[in-house]
Formats: C-alpha cells, structure tokens, sequence
C-alpha cells in the first residue's frame, strides 16, 4: 500500500490561491473544503497505519512458518540421521558379537511339569557356564555368556509384529560369530540323559541319577565351556588343581583353536606342567608361546619363573632385563604386574606391592594371575617389615581354606615375622608347617627358593639337623647358599661361610640378596670397610631395597659416623617406612649427630 500523497491536490491549491486574494464567503468556504481535506488525510493515515501494521503482522507470520517449516525439515532430517545411526550402530555390534547363547532346552512333559523346563534348565546351565568364566583368572578377553531368550526388547517395530531383540537376533545370526548351544533332557531307566550340541560343538550325552541332575549338567557345561573356549576352560582346570586334566585337554584342542589363542593355551600348557613339577618341559611351552606372541609379557614372567625354579636365577635376571627393553622400559607397554618376579630377585619390593594393588583392584581383590596376589603381597609386607600390614593381609585372602598356596604362604609370612621378632621356636613352627605345604608343586612352582628360608628358623631353634636338611632340601639357589653362610657363621666356620657367601654371589653376581648377607657377616666380625663395599654392591644391584642400606647405617654408625649412617638411615626409610628398628635407629643417629 503507498502513503498518501505529499503533494496538495489542484482543488486544495485553487483554495488557498483563494484564500490568499481576501476574506469573505470565499475564504469561509476555503477553510470549511480545507477542513474536511484535512479529516481526509488523517483517516488516510489512520488507515495506512493499519495497513502497515497488517502487512508486518503477516510478515512476522510468514517468517514464523518458514521458521517452523525449516526446523521441523530439520527435526526429520535429525531423526533420520538417527535411525541411520541406531541401524548402523545395529549392524556393527551384530557383527560383533561373538558370544555364547544357550538356547532354551527340550524336557519331558512330566518334569517341565514339575517347574524343570527347558528355560529353567538352560539357565541352570548358563549360571555354570558364567560361574567357570567368572572364577577363572586368565589374561585374555573373555566372551560374553546369555541365553537366547534374555534382554529381549519388548518394543515392536511398526507394522511387523517383530520385536526390537527377534530383530537383533537375527541380524547378530546374519552377521555376527555366535556360538548357539542348546540340549534335550531325557528320562531314562537309570536316571536322566542330557544331550548337549551346539554351532561347532560336536553332541555329547552326559547321564547321571535323577538326584544329580545339577551334576549332570555341570558336566554338560564343562563340555561346552572347553569347546567354546578352550584357552578359558584349559586355565579353570589348572587353577582348579585339575592339571593333569589340563594337560591333557589342550594338545586334543589345540589345531582347532583359533591361531590367537595358540600362545594362550601354549602358556597354559606350561602352568600345568609346571603345577606337576615338570618344569623343563613347562619352559619349552612358555619359550613357544613368546616365539608365537613376542609382546606376550605374562609368558616373559614365566619364562623368568621356570629359570628361577631350575636355579638359574642370573639367566631369570636376564630374561626380566630383555623383557624391560622390549617393552620400552618401565613404565612402559608391559603392565607392571608382570615385573613381579624381577621385583622379587631385585628386592623392588615397593614397586611389586604397587602393581599387585592395582592388579587386586581391577579383578575382585584376587589379581589376574595362576595364583592370587594376596599371599605374595603379605610376604611383601613382611620383608618390608610391616607385621601389621602383613598379618591384615592374611586375614583378607579371598579363596577356599583348602587352597594349598594360601594355607602354606601363611605360616611362610607368620613365620618370617616370628623370626625377626626374636621368637625361634615360633619362628620354627611355622616354618616347619610351611615346608609341609611346599612339598606340592602347587605352591612351590609358584614361590622358587622359598623352602631355603625354613633353614634359618630351625637353627636359631636349635636344630641344627633340621637346619641342614633345609639346606639339603632346599635346592641350588642364592637364598640357600647365602643362608648356609650365616649358619656356618653361627657356628663358628668363619672360612667355610666366607666360601658359602661366595658360591652365593657366583650363583647370581648380577642380583643383590648374596652381596647383602656377605656384608652383614662382615659387618659381625667388625671388617666395616669390607662391608660397606659388600653394602654398595648390594645397593647398584637393588637400589630400592632397604635392609642393605640400613645395614650400611649400621656399618658407619659401629665407626662412629653417626651423620652418614643418618643418611643411609633416611634412603632406608623411603623404601621400609613402617620398619621400627630403622626408626629407633636413625633417631639413635640423630640424637648422636647433635651431641657431636
């Protein structure tokens, strides 16, 4: 709509001309026409306002529709994208999947009628599949366990009467790498009769008593568990005591396994010799396994472990050095739990209770490995002489009172603390009770050397015969040598434990333990010289170790160096904080330093 116009019209122009020649009627008429052009132009206005109003009010409507328009094209657009996204993200975790799925089983009419049907017992068995898989400690991934018939969406999808979960499950049968498993149970004269099958598993009947119908189908599981996961079930029957069934599972698997669990089961293989006491054969299965997978860095603790159990702990030492440089040093790509048995030799005892902690606490509180990390952790707090800390950590391990490793480490642990509290008879008890339990290989594959420690006990008891049956016993490791040196010290062969000593350090020049009892024995016959350079070697060998540098204090402080043995006091206590003697010793030094 245009304004009016601006310019007077010729009536309103011949007006004025009027009006301007005079007054009288004409000029009377004039104001009277000029009056009502006025009135005229205000309601022209009044309406061009309205107009303009109008016109912006429909402008302000168009552009609101456009609005509209655009975000609800939008909105479509978004939810479309969705949809895509959501039947990509479908297809992907369909293809994914690799899990185990228990259909439900078949069952007479008679005992479906009695609540045994075949939902009921296909979960009974998939609780003892996920039991096997959850108990089971092992460092590679484990499948997930579900039966058929779990998780199903209650959601139809429009116009097809087929649920969200029927959809999934048959995109993840097209695509994905599921092991369907089923079974029919059966009445028979003598009981029942269970037969399982599955996608790649062969049938199998396993048959039993009517009151053993829970048995029955345990057995059925174990089958399927080792036919779905061979590397997974081969590690239950080891950490389950079932080596021999072990071993003798794995070669009947092995060709058919998929080839990425070929170092699994390889190491496997070698824990169960191991558990047999057939050591040398368990080193060629866990050598085979690294050659197969050379970052496999829990083989490399196994390789250390089985060269520590046949007494070669200097190669063990080495072994430990190549796997800290493959794996770019520490911290680096091998997880620092696996360090353990490097930490143990070189007396990194703070570093080795790190990782167990942090092992503990990502798996449940027992740790990824053959045994639980709870015992080792309670030997650490020992040798780091914190009784308290120790004995707390007996009484949390998790597990069975019957597990051999957790009944033996115990009295191992209350053991060690009796003796460095002076009580020597306890001391012996104990450590008698432990030898009874390292008679397994179970425990003794495990904790290499150990039985050399029951020697000190028996002979500050005053059984120097069982002392020496220790030694005997114990096996051509430096603990046992550097521990015949102190006992042939405390009887007075100052030669033969001087000629002990240096079996000890020749047995492992490269470790600390032997350079460390040397200098003590030293130290004890006042040669404070000769021991501090025993002290230092053992310190370049074991710098985080705290008994050399402790015992190094005490070398300076028999000299009268009270500010140096201060000193060697103060590194002690970063490594052996909780340690009272250390404590009551570095304030002996320092109440010396002030008076000096």
């Amino acid at each position: 709509m245009e304004p009016p116009s601006a310019e007077p019209d010729i009536a309103v122009d011949l007006a004025l001309r009027g009006a301007n020649k005079g007054g009288g009627a004409g000029g009377a008429e004039s104001d009277s026409y000029l009056r009502k052009q006025e009135r005229l132009l205000d309601l022209q206005l009044k309406h061009f306002e309205q107009d303009k109003r109008l016109q912006y009010s429909d402008l302000r409507l168009k552009r609101l529709s456009d609005g509209l328009k655009v975000m609800f094209e939008v909105s479509l657009a978004v939810v479309g994208l969705m949809v895509l996204i959501a039947i990509a993200a479908a297809i992907w975790t369909a293809s994914r999947s690799s899990s185990v799925v228990v259909d439900s089983f078949s069952a007479p009419p008679d005992l479906a009628a009695k609540g045994l049907t075949g939902e009921v017992l296909a979960t009974k068995f998939l609780d003892d599949l996920t039991v096997f898989q959850a108990q089971t400690r092992a460092s590679a991934a484990k499948r997930g366990l579900k039966d058929a018939w779990s998780g199903d969406i209650k959601v139809e999808v429009p116009q097809t009467g087929v649920s969200i979960g029927e959809v999934m499950r048959a995109l993840r049968d097209w695509l994905g790498h599921e092991t369907h498993v089923g079974g029919n149970l059966e009445e028979t004269a003598d009981g029942v009769s269970l037969t399982v099958r599955g996608d790649g598993i062969l049938p199998k009947t396993f048959t039993g008593p009517a009151t053993n119908l829970s048995g029955v189908l345990t057995q059925a599981a174990e089958y399927v568990f080792g036919q779905s996961e061979p590397y997974l079930f081969a590690a239950y029957l080891e950490q389950r005591g079932r080596d021999a069934e072990a071993i003798a599972f794995i070669p009947t698997m092995f060709a058919t396994a998929r080839p990425a669990d070929h170092p699994f089961l390889l190491n496997t293989w070698g824990n169960g010799l191991s558990d047999l006491g057939r050591t040398a054969e368990a080193l060629r299965e866990y050598q085979e396994a690294l050659r197969l997978k050379p970052d496999y860095w829990i083989a490399y603790n196994n390789v250390i472990n089985a060269l520590w159990i046949l007494g070669d702990e200097e190669a063990a030492w080495r072994v430990g050095e190549v796997m800290r440089k493959k794996a770019g040093g520490r911290p680096g790509r091998a997880p620092e739990i696996y360090y353990q048995n490097p930490d143990q030799m070189t007396w990194n005892l703070q570093a080795a209770r790190a990782s167990m902690v942090a092992d503990m606490q990502a798996s449940g509180g027992v740790g990824t490995g053959v045994t639980q990390d709870g015992p080792f952790l309670a030997i650490v707090d020992a040798w780091t002489h914190d009784p308290v800390a120790a004995e707390f950590d007996l009484q949390t391990l998790q597990g069975a009172s019957d597990d051999p490793s957790l009944i033996a480490i115990t009295h191992f642990v209350r053991g060690d603390l009796a003796l460095e509290r002076g009580q020597f008879v306890q001391a012996a008890g104990e450590m008698e009770a432990f030898g009874a339990g390292y008679a397994n290989p179970v425990v003794s594959s495990n904790y290499p050397g150990y039985g050399c420690w029951i020697a000190p006990a028996e002979e500050m008891a005053g059984h120097p015969d069982k002392a020496d049956a220790a030694l005997k016993a114990g096996g051509h490791f430096v603990d046992c040598w550097r521990f015949r040196g102190d006992i042939l010290d405390h009887r007075g062969d100052w030669a033969g434990a001087q000629r002990a000593y240096a079996a000890a350090v020749g047995l492992a020049p490269d470790l600390p333990a032997a350079w460390y009892s040397w200098g003590q024995a030293l130290a004890r016959h006042g040669q404070f010289a000769a021991a501090q350079a025993k002290f230092a070697g053992a310190n370049q060998r074991g710098p985080h170790w705290a008994d050399p540098l402790k015992a190094w204090g005490d070398a300076l402080a028999g000299q009268g160096r009270w500010k140096d043995a201060g000193a060697k006091y103060d590194q002690a206590l970063g490594y052996a904080p909780a340690w009272s003697a250390l404590r009551a010793a570095r304030a002996r030094a320092l109440a010396k330093t002030k008076q000096a």
